[in-house]
C-alpha cells in the first residue's frame, strides 16, 4: 500500500464509509473517534438485560451497505441478518385511528379507501410524482458531488420542474384530501429533522425510495450492522482510534498539515475527511484559522433541525399488539411544529415515534419483557430550556399519554428509564444547539447552499455526513461518503 495517508474524523456512518472506501483505493487509513465506540448516533445501550439502539432504526437503501463488503470481496448477508419490516409504521391519530403504512400495496389503498375514497387515485398519482422525483433527486443528484454553482444551475429546471419549491405538506396536499392521511405522508421530513410544513418538497422522493428497496431492521439492532463494518476496517488494516478527541487542525497555507489529537499530539496527513458536523469542524476545530465564505454564511445564518428527546425504557411485561414502529400524533400538527422549530418553545402536547425492536428481535429484552424507545421532536438550544428540569416533565407526560392510549399499565410496568435530551446531544456528538440532525433540510440549504463535500478553502479537507450534501438519514450519510470518494484521487 501507498505511504499517503487519509485521517477519519468521526466514527459515524459516513466517517466509516468514507475510510473502508478510501482505503480500497489504496490509501493508509486512521480513523479517530472522540466516544468509547464507532457509530455516531447507532451507539447502543446495554441496561440490565435491555438492549437500545441509541439512534437509527432502519435501513431504506441496503444497498449502500451491501457495497462496502462487495469492494472488499464480501457478502453483508454474511455478517448482518437484514428482515424486512411489515407494517413499515403504524400511526396512530389523535382520533385514535390506526393507518398502517407498509409493503402490500393492496392492504394499504384498502385503508385509504375506508378513510377517504377519493385518496386512493390521489395517492397513487402521488407516488408516481414521487417517483420521478426520487429519478432526479436521488438516483442522479444523492451521489453527485455539488461543491459548484454551476452544478446547481444546470439542474435548477429539473428542480423546479418536479416542484421542489413546494414544502412536502403543500406537495402531498395536492394529491391528498383527508387531514389523518396528509399528515401520515407528509412526515417523513421529521426523520431527517426538518419540518414538513417547510421542508422542500425534493423529500417527497422518501415515498419512493422505501417502495423501491423496502424498510429493514438489522438483528441485533444498528449498532450490529456499526459491529460488522468495525471488523471489516479491521480486517483490511484499518487503524481505529477510539476516546480520541480531536483539539484542532493543523493547515499550512491552503492545506491541512494534520491533526492535534488529545494525548496523541500532532498527526500527519495527505488527506483529511471531517465527519464531526461541518460547523463545529469549522468554529472549533479550525477555531483561529481562515475559513471559507460560503463556510462562514453557513455557520452564522443556518437554520438547525430540531432537537430529541429520547426516552428509553424497558417493561417487565409484553405489550404485542405494538408494532416494530408506531408513529403517534397529537392533537396538533402545523402549530405543535411551529412551536418546536420556528418559536422553540417546549409545549404541552407532542407526538412520539415509538419504537419496539422486540416485535422482531426478543434479544432486545428478558423474557417475558419488552424494549422501548419513545422519541419525541423538541426544541433544539436555541430555545434555552432548563432541561434538567424540563426531562423529567417530558418523561411523565410521555409515559401518562402511551399508557391512557396504547400501554395500559406502563407507570407501574416501566423500568430502567433513562433519557438523552439536546444537552447529551450537544456534549455527545458536539452539534450545534444539540441538534438531532444538523442543518435542517430547507431548499436553501440543499446541494450548493449545504457544506461542500469538498472544502473551499483547504484542497485536502473533505466532509461527510448529515451537515453536508446530500444530507441526513442513514442513505444520506452514505452517499456523502462516495462523493468524497469520487473527489479524492486513487493512487
Amino acid at each position: 500500500m501507498s505511504a499517503k495517508k487519509v485521517v477519519v474524523i468521526g466514527g459515524g456512518f459516513g466517517g466509516i464509509a468514507a475510510a473502508l472506501r478510501m482505503r480500497s483505493k489504496g490509501y493508509n487509513v486512521d480513523l479517530y473517534e472522540r466516544l468509547g465506540g464507532l457509530g455516531g448516533r447507532a451507539q447502543r445501550f446495554w441496561r440490565n438485560g435491555f438492549l437500545h439502539d441509541a439512534g437509527p432504526t432502519v435501513i431504506t437503501a441496503p444497498y449502500l451497505f451491501e457495497e462496502l463488503f462487495e469492494i472488499y470481496g464480501e457478502r453483508l448477508a454474511d455478517h448482518v441478518q437484514l428482515v424486512p419490516l411489515d407494517p413499515w409504521y403504524r400511526f396512530r391519530f389523535n382520533d385514535g385511528s390506526t393507518f398502517d403504512y407498509g409493503p402490500n400495496q393492496e392492504k394499504m389503498l384498502a385503508q385509504i379507501h375506508q378513510m377517504e375514497a377519493q385518496d386512493v387515485d390521489g395517492y397513487l398519482r402521488m407516488l408516481k410524482q414521487a417517483e420521478k422525483i426520487f429519478e432526479i433527486g436521488y438516483q442522479k443528484l444523492a451521489s453527485h458531488p455539488f461543491n459548484r454553482l454551476s452544478t446547481m444551475l444546470r439542474y435548477t429546471p429539473d428542480i423546479i420542474r418536479l416542484g421542489a419549491y413546494m414544502s412536502v405538506y403543500q406537495f402531498v396536499s395536492q394529491y391528498i384530501k383527508h387531514p389523518n392521511l396528509r399528515q401520515a405522508f407528509s412526515i417523513q421530513p421529521l426523520l431527517v429533522g426538518g419540518n414538513p410544513f417547510h421542508t422542500t418538497a425534493i423529500y417527497a422522493l422518501i415515498h419512493a425510495l422505501e417502495q423501491k428497496w423496502g424498510i429493514y431492521f438489522a438483528m441485533g439492532g444498528m449498532n450490529q450492522m456499526v459491529k460488522a463494518l468495525e471488523e471489516l476496517m479491521t480486517r483490511n488494516n484499518i487503524g481505529i482510534h477510539l476516546n480520541s478527541e480531536i483539539e484542532g487542525i493543523e493547515v499550512q497555507q491552503n492545506r491541512v498539515k494534520g491533526l492535534i489529537v488529545s494525548g496523541a499530539g500532532f498527526v500527519a496527513a495527505d488527506y483529511v475527511i471531517s465527519n464531526a458536523d461541518p460547523i463545529a469542524t469549522n468554529q472549533r476545530l479550525l477555531a483561529d484559522k481562515p475559513i471559507s465564505l460560503h463556510n462562514k454564511i453557513i455557520s452564522r445564518f443556518a437554520k438547525h433541525s430540531m432537537g430529541l428527546f429520547v426516552l428509553f425504557f424497558g417493561t417487565r411485561r409484553t405489550y404485542p399488539d405494538i408494532a416494530h414502529h408506531t408513529i403517534w400524533m397529537g392533537p396538533r400538527y402545523k402549530e405543535l411544529l411551529a412551536d418546536v422549530f420556528d418559536r422553540h418553545v417546549l409545549a404541552d402536547d407532542f407526538s412520539i415515534y415509538l419504537h419496539r425492536p422486540t416485535a422482531t428481535d426478543r434479544s432486545f429484552a428478558p423474557a417475558g419483557c419488552d424494549s422501548f424507545y419513545a422519541l419525541v421532536p423538541v426544541p433544539n438550544l436555541q430555545g434555552k430550556l432548563e432541561w434538567a428540569f424540563a426531562k423529567e416533565r417530558l418523561k411523565t407526560a410521555v409515559i401518562k399519554a402511551l399508557e391512557e392510549t396504547m400501554l395500559p399499565g406502563l407507570t407501574e410496568q416501566a423500568c430502567d428509564v433513562f433519557m438523552m435530551t439536546p444537552e447529551d446531544f450537544k456534549n455527545d456528538y458536539l452539534t450545534p444547539y444539540g441538534s438531532g440532525f444538523s442543518i435542517a433540510p430547507l431548499l436553501s440549504q440543499s446541494a450548493w447552499f449545504r457544506t461542500h463535500n469538498h472544502d473551499d478553502y483547504y484542497h485536502n479537507l473533505f466532509y461527510v455526513g448529515a451537515g453536508t450534501h446530500p444530507g441526513a438519514g442513514v442513505p444520506g450519510v452514505l452517499n456523502s461518503a462516495k462523493i468524497v470518494e469520487q473527489l479524492i484521487p486513487a493512487l
